[in-house]
């Protein structure tokens, strides 16, 4: 390892200034076991203690041996059970609970058998050089399937860190599935210590990510893993060089102990590497501006420029608390925005420390709690904040060493509040952070970011996001619907065109209805909405969308268009629309670029526009049964649970006018109709309420636009990246995704849509006659290709009238085929982990996220078997149709039988109507649920409480065999020669498929 060397390392931190790796890369080839040797060897070789030890049984003595050595105690074993079951492996604990244990309740008050009360601590946070890091591999694990794990990072005994291998040029993707498959089938076993893990790594040698242990649905793909920088946001990528940074075992301990975020959704985030150098440059600042006797100055503080989606409110959130642990502050002010104190980021504050967040309309609460000795930290906005120092020009605050954070510096912060702010407190250090700082090109006369807050401390811009995958790139469409409109549209004089607004030649009746109309009709192809519908009128996928106008007249035109014009519509296919505006007074000094701030003041709205906002109200209650107001806390009320209802996709279309279009995070947004005049930092900010990660369907945010704001977006990309930065950040057009072009770095072909259609049309033009294990690899990857490039041209409106190479009934038998492949690939996976079968698929990335926006839903296929049976087709090439679309679908391909079973037991017919047919359907197939349940349960000779959990699992659409539900129901079986195991698997396998078939019945 010596010739791996940090260059520039900072004293203090964790994230190097600088890496540079100077081993050479060797050119022999690399197999997968000697991939593991060389990281141990690194390991070993960094201090830790290599450990030959490889079943459960012996991870648990070395456990008993490592606590006892962390704590100075011995344990009886009759007392080491006792804190087994107490505490460290409680037979109701599941990842969740073993993570709160790891990040929140690491000390255990436990009494031995003599009454002596002694804190036993898990993990020594106070001094991490007291924690032993120890390295396993190959260690055995039974589940519902038994498995070996590559490599295991014990502390202090504990499992806390696991790596999974893959050979160089294995596709890292499947180190990342074989974590998850393991997930399910043997790490959240009962009594399993690797429900404790906190971290994964994942590396194929030449790409290494890590990620967070989580139950959360929304964290679990790939898209969420992370590269490791150091502080210039450099990736440090193959195996040797992360385990020669991120392995340094004070590295790892205080990633461990001050980096992760165990937040009050019970969701473990880990900090990324910039977020980390973020924090450890601004606790740097604190620390020498208070030893240099610089504080209550601009030398004292200083800004964070990262871009928006990058998480820099978490940033801020670890920053504030790491701050108070310094002996030498005496409080911390974390400032937001009014509009911010029901965000969730609050919550963990009020959990952090209880009474910390201050939202009341006055500022005696706000007096008190800054008065408080045991209040540390006070969350408030920097409204009331002004106002406690205009009213107490002579408190004994201001002579304290007091960090003010301000969460969005580039909102409220540059005005008179700021000012009054900073000269009563006298001994102040203060931190912006800002997604799109103001510079002197956007400062129209304002004043910057830097000027306000300091230096620039750290910076990870919109360029760094995109290429390291935590932010998507922009597409953007420029419309011009109605040709009459076409000069006005075109406009880019601001004065010009503010006049023209002024005589609302923009808001004409005939364009307000031809934008409205083209919204209707592309609405669906933007945001990936299925136009196939559940019983219960749910959407099955897709995104929802914001539309941001330029004032509340237009804001109300636009509702109104939209309701008219689907008037005439099915319920189940009209848009949930929604709108939001307040009042918002005209700010003298604004920089160029500023979304002017609506406050929460409806009630100085003129009448006009209250009433129409009452009425908007009034439609949202009677739509979601709520009751909300534009009086007193009503808007504030109606404010948060839209925002919510917008994460949670119950809304289709916001309509907003400042609001909304600054700091809302709702990763499932992914379009943005604009007719507002968007420029420099408001530009970004508004377009970047489209690009936040969520998963492979989601390729980038879509922006429509309805004025001329191509240089626009060109000006403001240049201003928050450079000349390069444009082709970095907007997708390519829709003529090189369709005919192919060279990557940005010039090294790379990449095939268009045609050249893959017409690949796959030549080379498998009877697909269903793919017998080779050569020819199904080929195919899994030519027609991967196919759906990410028909993913991404989709949201080109050209693509609609492109006239498709390959029939929908070949496609059908394609997406068949394709997944009849991938399931023969996971049997093999699953029945011999370490067997080298024909094929190697490891390679072989299945798009089956992708495969689910076209997903066919059994309402749709019931309705096309009314429709044929109406018809009166030929019985078994109406069957013979009717099955190749139900195994063209990932989510009906396991109910085939039973769905052919329904058909020859009814006759079709007399069936008068789609609705007879849906609930003729579900009778049958619940009828039959209960038949295969119960023949489960008389089979394997399962317990009387085994129903419920089946039919538990079914609703989940999931069996676990985690905790000791699955165990409860097993017959008596011996636990010799691992019989209870193979009994175990075998009913949970059964019921899984029980599962497939009949979940959403």
């Amino acid at each position: 390892m010596n010739d791996i060397k940090p260059i520039a390392q900072m004293t203090d931190g964790i994230v190097l200034a600088k890496f540079e790796s100077l081993k050479p890369r060797s050119e022999s080839y690399q197999s997968e076991a000697q991939l593991e040797d060389e990281l141990i060897e690194n390991l070993i070789s960094q201090g830790y203690e290599k450990l030959d030890i490889h079943s459960q049984k012996e991870l648990c003595e070395n456990l008993k041996t490592q606590i006892e050595r962390l704590n100075n105690v011995k344990f009886l074993p009759s007392e080491w059970e006792r804190f087994l079951k107490e505490y460290l492996d409680a037979p109701s604990d599941g990842v969740v609970e073993k993570t709160r244990k790891i990040q929140e309740k690491h000390i255990h008050d436990f009494i031995f058998d003599d009454g002596y009360l002694k804190n036993i601590k898990i993990i020594d946070k106070k001094n991490i050089n007291n924690n032993h890091l120890q390295v396993i591999n190959q260690l055995n694990q039974s589940g519902s399937h038994a498995n070996c794990y590559d490599v295991t990072v014990l502390i202090n005994g504990l499992p806390l860190v696991h790596i999974e291998l893959k050979k160089r040029g294995v596709s890292l993707q499947e180190a990342f599935n074989q974590i998850h498959r393991y997930s399910k089938e043997s790490f959240n076993t009962q009594s399993s210590l690797y429900k404790y893990v906190q971290i994964f790594v994942i590396s194929n040698g030449t790409y290494t990510r890590y990620f967070a242990n989580t139950t959360a649905e929304n964290k679990n793909n790939y898209e969420f893993t992370c590269v490791w920088a150091d502080a210039k946001n450099r990736a440090i990528n193959d195996i040797s060089d992360f385990t020669a940074t991120f392995f340094t075992k004070r590295v790892l301990l205080e990633i461990l102990t001050k980096y992760c975020v165990f937040d009050v959704t019970n969701t473990l985030l880990i900090m990324r590497p910039y977020q980390i150098a973020a924090t450890e440059r601004i606790l740097w600042k604190i620390k020498s501006s208070y030893e240099t006797r610089k504080s209550g100055s601009i030398n004292a503080g200083g800004f964070v420029w990262h871009t928006t989606g990058s998480g820099k409110t978490l940033t801020s959130f670890k920053a504030a608390r790491l701050a108070c642990e310094l002996g030498f502050i005496d409080k911390v002010f974390f400032v937001v925005d009014r509009k911010d104190l029901d965000y969730q980021t609050m919550k963990e504050y009020q959990k952090f420390q209880k009474d910390s967040v201050n939202g009341s309309k006055d500022t005696k609460e706000l007096k008190r709690n800054i008065q408080r000795d045991d209040n540390k930290i006070i969350v408030t906005t920097i409204q009331k904040l002004n106002e406690f120092v205009k009213k107490n020009s002579q408190h004994e605050i201001y002579n304290k060493h007091c960090v003010i954070i301000y969460d969005e510096c580039h909102r409220s912060q540059f005005g008179e509040a700021q000012k009054n702010i900073k000269k009563s407190f006298r001994h102040y250090y203060q931190f912006g952070f800002t997604g799109t700082p103001i510079f002197v090109e956007n400062a129209s006369g304002a004043k910057t970011t830097a000027g306000v807050f300091g230096a620039q401390l750290h910076s990870y811009v919109i360029t760094d996001a995109i290429r390291d995958g935590k932010v998507l790139k922009f597409k953007v469409d420029y419309n011009n619907v109605e040709a009459k409109f076409k000069s006005v549209e075109l406009e880019k004089d601001e004065e010009k065109l503010k006049a023209l607004e002024n005589k609302k030649f923009l808001l004409h009746p005939e364009r307000i209805s031809e934008v409205t109309k083209h919204i209707l009709d592309v609405f669906d192809s933007k945001t990936h909405r299925n136009e196939q519908y559940t019983v219960k009128l749910k959407r099955l996928n897709g995104f929802n969308a914001m539309f941001a106008v330029q004032s509340i007249e237009a804001a109300k035109l636009y509702y109104e268009e939209i309701v008219r014009q689907q008037q005439n519509l099915p319920e189940e296919k009209r848009l949930k629309v929604a709108t939001i505006y307040s009042f918002a007074a005209n700010e003298e000094q604004s920089a160029n670029g500023d979304i002017i701030d609506e406050g929460f003041e409806p009630s100085a709205l003129n009448s006009s526009s209250k009433e129409f906002l009452d009425r908007v109200i009034e439609d949202y209650n009677e739509q979601f049964k709520t009751n909300y107001s534009i009086d007193g806390d009503g808007f504030t009320n109606y404010y948060k649970d839209l925002s919510k209802r917008m994460k949670n996709k119950d809304i289709d279309l916001l309509i907003v006018v400042g609001m909304f279009l600054t700091g809302f995070d709702a990763p499932t947004l992914n379009t943005l109709f604009v007719d507002k005049n968007l420029r420099y930092h408001g530009l970004i900010q508004a377009y970047s309420r489209t690009n936040r990660i969520l998963n492979k369907v989601k390729a980038f945010g879509n922006i429509v636009c309805f004025r001329n704001l191509e240089d626009a977006t060109k000006e403001a990309i240049k201003l928050f990246g450079d000349e390069n930065s444009i082709n970095i950040i907007l997708e390519k057009s829709y003529n090189e995704y369709m005919n192919g072009f060279v990557d940005e770095e010039g090294k790379k072909s990449v095939k268009g849509y045609i050249e893959i259609c017409n690949e796959m049309v030549d080379k498998f033009p009877e697909p269903t006659q793919i017998f080779l294990e050569s020819e199904k690899k080929e195919f899994a990857k030519i027609f991967g290709d196919l759906l990410k490039s028909e993913n991404i041209l989709r949201n080109f409106d050209e693509f609609d009238s492109f006239e498709s190479i390959i029939s929908d009934r070949v496609m059908q038998d394609m997406k068949s085929v394709y997944l009849q492949i991938r399931e023969e690939a996971l049997k093999s996976k699953k029945n011999d982990e370490n067997a080298n079968s024909k094929i190697d698929f490891s390679d072989v990335e299945f798009e089956v996220d992708l495969l689910k926006t076209d997903e066919i839903n059994l309402d749709y296929i019931l309705a096309l078997i009314f429709e044929k049976s109406q018809n009166q087709e030929d019985g078994e090439v109406f069957k013979e149709e009717i099955k190749r679309v139900i195994r063209s679908s990932l989510g009906t391909r396991a109910k085939e039988e039973l769905i052919i079973n329904f058909m020859n037991s009814t006759d079709l017919s007399k069936l008068n109507d789609k609705e007879e047919i849906l609930e003729k359907f579900y009778k049958f197939a619940k009828e039959q649920k209960d038949v295969q349940i119960n023949k489960l349960i008389k089979n394997e000779n399962l317990k009387d409480s085994s129903k419920r959990y089946i039919e538990t699992s079914i609703n989940k659409g999931f069996a676990s065999s985690a905790g000791t539900d699955l165990d409860e129901i097993l017959p008596a079986v011996s636990r010799r020669g691992g019989a209870r195991e193979a009994k175990k698997h075998t009913v949970l396998e059964k019921i899984q498929k029980l599962v497939e078939i009949f979940v959403n019945i």
